[in-house]
């Protein structure tokens, strides 16, 4: 599948749910020919009709970013797009001390280096036709730190220097790669684990006094691949209440 000459392609890793299925919407709104991923058949069947209710003829695919045999699946089948949109992210939460390799490297592996080899294999049309927009979804978690994630955080916070480091590569033929970074999002996760006086302290620290939405995120993400924001490139968007101030 390439890219439309008259209508730009999407490709939302992530998208069955959450924060990745809000963005899928958004960009569909915008005019994207978009493509999703999950990691399980049900999950693409899922984009596929999501896509369909909204008259956009994208797609839903199976993509496992834990290995490199899932990267050429997915790159096989989706051979072109003008916005990237990295989202799939996983977490494998233990305080360091009891923490085992192979739990830091799988979060590493999927949270890190799938982006970049997804970002590396994109850039390569996007290079071609001299444009296209990169968008990593980082985390709050990257700048703060938190106990019990520090496979996590270091992802999160390698994406986010991968992300300068790409700008600066690619900002000369017109494309831009930029991050955004939410603070603690509404979504089915985040609903199950802050409850009761969790939930009311965690707000005390938002200055909004609120967490956020996927709305909020996908609307963020939406305006860094519009036109009103080709001169914004290698930076990290906080999307996160005020949670954590520069």
């Amino acid at each position: 599948m390439s890219t439309n000459a008259e209508q730009p392609t999407a490709l939302v890793t992530g998208a069955s749910r959450g924060i990745g299925l809000a963005i899928l919407r958004a960009l569909a709104k915008d005019g994207f020919l978009v493509h999703g991923t999950a990691t399980t058949n049900n999950g693409s069947l899922r984009i596929t009709k999501e896509l369909s209710e909204l008259d956009n003829k994208g797609s839903g695919h199976v993509y496992d970013a834990s290995n490199a045999s899932g990267h050429t699946d997915l790159t096989n089948t989706v051979t072109e797009v003008d916005a990237l949109v990295c989202n799939a992210g996983i977490t494998k939460d233990m305080l360091c001390i009891r923490m085992g390799d192979d739990a830091f490297e799988q979060v590493i592996d999927v949270n890190l280096i799938a982006p970049f080899r997804l970002a590396k294999y994109y850039l390569r049309g996007m290079l071609k036709k001299r444009r296209g927009s990169i968008v990593m979804i980082s985390s709050v978690i990257a700048a703060t730190g938190n106990p019990g994630q520090a496979n996590y955080a270091a992802s999160k916070a390698g994406l986010e220097g991968m992300v300068r480091s790409l700008a600066r590569e690619v900002g000369s033929r017109n494309i831009t790669v930029n991050a955004v970074a939410p603070g603690f999002v509404d979504t089915d996760m985040t609903s199950r684990s802050l409850v009761g006086d969790t939930r009311e302290k965690l707000l005390e620290q938002i200055p909004l006094g609120r967490v956020g939405t996927t709305q909020d995120i996908a609307a963020t993400v939406s305006f860094l691949l519009s036109a009103q924001a080709r001169y914004i490139t290698g930076a990290t968007i906080p999307v996160n209440g005020g949670l954590n101030m520069a």
